[in-house]
């Protein structure tokens, strides 16, 4: 499917352009390859229908007046509360020389680790870093976890399968997904008190008690000096 977005010149800049907005458009710069940094407008339903697709890692084209050129999205400013996008950045580029771009993973199938063993599925890296031809520009790369059959089951940045022409950029020894044995959490045990040694505390208690009662019954009994008996 061809992505492309047409492309009006853009005369109003600053605080003025929220009225461009407004109106559907979306302002944008283009700069790069054969093209000194300009200011445009684009329609803001299509740019989002093609930054969805394209991510930053597709070829777009722009199309102004008879001629067209090849970019990639290179920024998107987008609204803290909302998501909408503010702003965008074009870079255009030489298709016959590689470029460096980050690709996103998109992960598929079901591990049989996780479904079988219970393990947990482990996500460490959602991109890669990839140099290649325009031509052979993917929005993702897929990770098929159906290969991890095993507890500590990984794979590796290497073990991608990478369009073609693609150089990996990233660590080839970086891991990109594993699953691991579930840990599960001990209960503390909550001490019980020793009942027989409460029991005896409490024996000990009474017998103190008698003790000292019998002390003093035997303090009366002896009579007072000069007391008749």
């Amino acid at each position: 499917m061809s992505l492309t977005l047409t492309l009006e010149k853009r005369e109003i800049l600053g605080k003025k352009i929220a009225k461009s907005r407004r109106g559907g458009k979306l302002p944008i710069v283009v700069y790069g390859f054969g093209h000194k940094s300009a200011p445009y407008l684009v329609d803001a339903k299509s740019f989002r229908k093609v930054w969805e697709m394209a991510g930053e890692s597709t070829l777009v084209s722009l199309k102004e007046g008879a001629r067209d050129f090849d970019v990639l999205i290179h920024d998107v400013s987008v609204h803290p509360i909302t998501g909408s996008p503010l702003h965008a950045d074009f870079l255009a580029i030489d298709v016959s020389k590689p470029v460096e771009v980050e690709v996103g993973l998109d992960f598929t199938g079901i591990s049989p680790a996780v479904k079988n063993l219970g393990a947990l599925l482990v996500k460490v890296m959602h991109k890669v870093e990839i140099k290649v031809l325009p031509k052979n520009l993917v929005s993702e790369i897929v990770v098929d976890t159906s290969t991890l059959v095993n507890f500590d089951d990984k794979i590796h940045a290497r073990n991608l399968k990478l369009p073609e022409s693609a150089v990996l950029i990233t660590d080839p020894e970086e891991i990109v997904v594993l699953v691991t044995e579930p840990h599960e959490e001990k209960e503390e045990e909550v001490p019980v008190d020793d009942l027989s040694a409460i029991e005896v505390e409490k024996k000990g208690k009474v017998d103190k008690e008698t003790e000292a009662g019998a002390e003093v019954a035997t303090k009366t009994d002896k009579p007072e000096k000069g007391e008749k008996k």
